[in-house]
């Protein structure tokens, strides 16, 4: 919930001399970058203002450090942990700033974001957490640096400009999200996980302070013993769900899906607090997507307070606008919105804080993907010439007479096989699968670089390449990168912040990460067996049903329910009828997908339809990025940034 805004003022100068009109209208101008930040919660602002710039932080008590003294300001928005302690952060973190510079960043640890405004050197220090669950975007221009952690407060900004970059609209549709460090918008650009951004002397210099390094044992090195590692895991999962509680945890709850994940989180909250953990589900009455079943087994077992709620079509239909704003990007994930209910069922029963299981699953090895991608690098371990000589004449020749079931399957094995990671990983992109010229129209074609997406996770998985690390860990990696800190973190933090309820993240604590990071690559996955230390380090806490079920979430039954319910559909419908006006997708398309393509796929192609309701909606609700699109793509495709570098 809340969040950071603020300036550091160009030499011209637009902060402003203490008691003067220009501090009444510096200190007007922070309070309307401020207002986005808590129109759902309405936290209390703590902001100062100086003659270099002004900095504010909407903030429940707790996540809210400011401090202002002899030209020095610092403002954190989170929970950070200053070299082991939460006392006093920000003044601490100023003493740090003025005798370690950039350095004292990697002091700190938790979540959060920061800003430090120095008068006296003229610069600005920004940075984000090491697992990017607290985002800082910014934008640099002639009048000086400005920087929030919502769009929506960053364009409240007079001398911020909201032109939509046409570029990000295609990555939306491609990833269903926009990925780091580009934004919905020419000229601004988002902090990575573990970036800083130091601007001096007109200058910036954007770097790394952490990054997540594997550390693989080599053959000749002893693996840890199980009991050893088991020993250790507990005492940091105890220790990561006792630092996410807040003062006692009374107010604190737990999203429970019935997975292994959440179900941990339900088990060791009782533990910690010595009363039952409060816990909240989702589900669906459609059958394949709910599973009410496995989190009623999790709340039975950890003995928790179990609340629960079956999401309908209309509660979708209901949520969507809502949604649709509280998102300053364009976003794609349909699952936002059971996390949504879940989170304000919580908060109706006095819960102002949600711990939820993300992370556990890039972490530890946990997504079905891992080991089918496994699964399919094992094809190219074979001899060329068995592969080429013999294997593929015989399932790719034209075959004559009754279909062969098994053959289909092995060239779709092979079709995949042969691809190199980690161009393998978009097989079913639905804009891969049906072409770009299908699809998008030929205007908003000429402004955009198609192959700057797969070149977004090129660049993150091969920088991964030249450290020797095995097939799951450079996975792992690039999932951590764009799965959890572009997706599923912000999904969860938003849906809550709609809520009004805060969001914490236990496997992502620091010391969590530093153990899994430790760990052998088998014991993550081991032959085509998910998180085989993981499953193995709790057996003695979760029920084996819960340990031995697939990965599952809050999946949303879109597809199916526009066919039952008819104000859903309609509602969809209408909105991709607006849509056809946006210069951006062909209306032969949408005619198509909501015919002919949805009846022959519905769960498939309602991922289309979903993603293409929620950028009219998306763009219906920020009135700002509407105006831009006024002139044209063509008009503002001159002024596209370069290929950035999604590593750097």
């Amino acid at each position: 919930m809340s969040g950071l805004c603020g300036w550091l003022a160009a030499a011209s100068g637009l902060a402003a001399d203490s008691g003067t009109a220009a501090d009444g209208a510096a200190r007007a101008t922070l309070a309307a970058m401020a207002a986005p930040l808590s129109r759902f919660d309405g936290a209390s602002l703590a902001a100062s203002v100086s003659d270099v710039g002004g900095m504010a932080v909407a903030a429940i008590d707790g996540s809210r450090h400011v401090y202002q003294q002899d030209g020095l300001q610092v403002a954190i928005w989170g929970r950070p942990v200053l070299d082991g302690s939460a006392d006093e952060v920000a003044s601490r973190l100023a003493s740090l700033w003025l005798s370690r510079g950039v350095a004292a960043c990697a002091s700190l640890s938790g979540p959060f974001c920061l800003a430090i405004l120095d008068a006296f050197s003229g610069s600005a220090l920004l940075a984000v957490d090491r697992a990017g669950m607290h985002p800082l975007s910014y934008a640099n221009n002639a009048q000086g640096l400005f920087f929030a952690s919502s769009h929506d407060a960053l364009l409240a900004h007079p001398s911020v400009r909201g032109a939509l970059d046409p570029q990000a609209l295609y990555h939306y549709l491609y990833f269903h999200m926009v990925p780091g460090p580009a934004t919905a918008y020419l000229g601004q650009q988002r902090l990575l996980p573990g970036e800083y951004l130091h601007v001096h002397g007109g200058k910036q210099c954007k770097g790394s302070y952490w990054q997540l390094a594997f550390q693989e044992p080599s053959a000749a090195r002893t693996r840890a013993s199980f009991a050893g590692n088991k020993q250790e895991f507990l005492r940091l999962l105890r220790l990561a769900v006792e630092s996410s509680l807040g003062a006692d945890g009374a107010d604190t709850g737990a999203f429970l899906s019935g997975g292994t994940d959440s179900s941990t989180l339900a088990a060791i909250m009782g533990q910690v607090t010595g009363r039952p953990a409060r816990t909240y589900s989702i589900g669906f009455d459609v059958p394949g997507y709910d599973e009410m079943a496995y989190a009623r087994l999790a709340a039975s077992h950890a003995g928790s307070i179990h609340h629960e709620r079956y999401v309908t079509p209309s509660d979708v239909l209901a949520a969507i606008p809502a949604m649709a704003a509280i998102f300053d990007q364009p976003f794609g994930n349909a699952s936002a919105i059971p996390a949504f209910y879940c989170a304000q069922m919580a908060r109706e029963d006095g819960v102002t804080r949600l711990l939820g299981g993300d992370g556990g699953d890039e972490l530890f090895g946990g997504n079905e993907r891992y080991a089918h991608q496994a699964l399919l690098s094992q094809y190219g371990r074979l001899p060329v010439m068995l592969r080429q000589a013999i294997i593929e004449p015989l399932l790719f020749r034209e075959r004559a007479g009754k279909p062969w079931r098994l053959g289909d399957k092995a060239r779709r094995y092979i079709e995949q096989a042969s691809l190199p990671l980690p161009a393998r990983l978009d097989s079913y992109n639905l804009l891969l699968r049906h072409g770009h010229g299908t699809v998008l129209e030929a205007g908003f074609m000429d402004t955009i670089a198609p192959g700057m997406a797969p070149g977004c996770v090129n660049g993150a998985y091969w920088q991964r390449q030249g450290q020797g690390l095995s097939q799951i860990n450079e996975l792992l990696a690039l999932d951590m990168r764009f799965t959890l800190a572009d997706n599923d973190l912000f999904k969860v933090r938003k849906a809550c912040e709609l809520a009004g309820v805060e969001a914490a993240f236990p496997f992502l604590h620091d010391a969590m990460v530093a153990f899994a990071a430790r760990l052998a690559p088998r014991d993550k996955l081991d032959g085509r067996q998910l998180r085989p230390f993981f499953k193995r380090a709790l057996a003695e806490i979760l029920p084996p049903a819960i340990v031995r079920k697939k990965k599952h979430g809050f999946g949303l039954p879109f597809g199916q329910w526009l066919h039952s319910h008819a104000p859903l559909r309609e509602f969809a419908f209408d909105n991709l009828t607006q849509l056809r006006g946006r210069g951006i997708v062909r209306p032969a398309f949408i005619d198509d997908l909501q015919g002919r393509l949805l009846a022959e796929h519905p769960a498939y192609h309602g991922t289309m339809v979903w993603l293409l309701l929620m950028l009219e909606q998306w763009l219906s609700q920020h009135p700002g990025a509407l105006g831009a699109l006024a002139g044209g793509f063509a008009a503002s495709a001159t002024e596209m940034p370069g290929v950035l570098d999604p590593t750097a």
